[in-house]
């Protein structure tokens, strides 16, 4: 199954960028024994329209264009589930499991995701209640991403 994230706003180059890389690299490398392959980061600047709710409309039309038929999505989002690494394992192995192809996961920009977008998600996602800046969102997803992939693969890099 090919992972792609989708992110609205450009990581500058920098610590953040080199750090959000070395796991993406990591991925790269321990997914594909689990079924799991890395098919990249797209981008999409912020929207420039003048309330929050257009903004989202239109972030999310952008994203359901990359979409494509038979892809999950997975937004990462303040208000979604907080769940431990070994569950969000699973679920993305079921997931790929069930036969889906493709899976994106979705960081929205400051205003987040448009409602109509979140009712088509197969996980809604949180890393917990605090703001997080995107670029460090960013960070936690690709580790988790990479982290997912060894608890599969039963890599001893994840201790529960």
């Amino acid at each position: 199954m090919k992972l792609a994230i989708h992110a609205v706003g450009r990581m500058k180059v920098g610590p953040e960028s080199d750090l959000a890389q070395r796991y993406l690299d990591r991925l790269s490398k321990a997914g594909p024994a689990v079924g799991l392959e890395f098919a990249g980061v797209t981008e999409n600047a912020e929207s420039r329209a003048r309330t929050p709710a257009q903004r989202k409309r239109e972030e999310s039309v952008r994203l359901e264009a990359m979409l494509g038929d038979g892809a999950a999505l997975v937004l990462l989002d303040e208000r979604g589930s907080n769940i431990g690494s070994g569950d969000f394992a699973r679920r993305l192995a079921a997931i790929r499991d069930g036969g889906t192809a493709r899976v994106v996961f979705a960081l929205g920009g400051p205003d987040g995701h448009d409602e109509a977008l979140r009712s088509k998600a197969a996980l809604v996602l949180s890393f917990g209640k605090l703001t997080w800046p995107h670029q460090i969102a960013r960070i936690m997803l690709a580790e988790q991403l990479y982290r997912a992939a060894t608890i599969l693969a039963g890599h001893p890099y994840h201790r529960e």
